[in-house]
């Protein structure tokens, strides 16, 4: 995926939030999460694990061939093998989401576009119609949230057709355009069966949230 958003796509989405809302009594949310946690502990479990096993290898062929090794060296080299390896987990962050398991970095990243979901308030519209567009770039995911009152008249499908093409958008250094191609899709649907009313007041705000 991309590395961010220029100051231009931040305009862009902007404008296509609030073209998107003209039409639509309904409240879009963007959300862009750099990564969606840290991945300290569970890297350094995978790490361990995988040093472990390494070091059973190790044990092994060296019996295989007769070679003495004192169980206190081992020991020692199986710290410093770790220390050295939380070392670079700590002096390079990034490496973290690499090593922890796919299924474990999409939960993290789901969790999340659930928490900022609640945080920002998108479920406390007055006629529930709030929708979150939520990309973490560490974990190369994105999710579409959807209050009650829209999601129940839209199909899962429809939702998963639109992440598809944010993500695809994303993955070509595209991620401004993937955000305001996915706003204007979800502000489509949400005119489709929430237009505009006589007020029609903006609840929450029209800019792309970054952290």
């Amino acid at each position: 995926m991309t590395s961010g958003l220029s100051p231009e796509d931040r305009k862009r989405v902007s404008a296509a939030i609030r073209a998107a809302e003209a039409t639509t009594s309904g409240e879009i949310y963007c959300v862009l999460a750099r990564r969606s946690d840290d991945y300290f502990f569970a890297s350094s479990l995978m790490l361990t694990l995988g040093m472990l096993a390494a070091s059973l290898v190790a044990a092994l062929v060296a019996d295989w061939w007769w070679v003495d090794v004192s169980p206190v060296s081992m020991a020692l080299a199986q710290a410093v093998a770790f220390a050295s390896a939380l070392l670079v987990l700590r002096v390079v962050p990034g490496l973290r989401v690499h090593l922890v398991p796919p299924r474990l970095r999409y939960r993290r990243a789901h969790d999340n576009a659930a928490r900022q979901f609640l945080a920002h308030n998108v479920h406390a519209t007055q006629a529930r119609t709030g929708v979150l567009i939520f990309v973490s770039l560490a974990e190369r995911y994105a999710e579409i949230v959807a209050d009650s009152a829209i999601d129940e008249k839209v199909d899962q499908s429809t939702w998963n057709d639109i992440v598809a093409r944010l993500v695809d958008s994303a993955r070509h250094d595209r991620l401004g355009e993937g955000f305001a191609n996915a706003v204007e899709s979800v502000g489509a649907l949400l005119a489709e069966h929430f237009p505009p009313g006589a007020t029609n007041p903006n609840e929450l705000d029209d800019h792309i949230v970054e952290i």
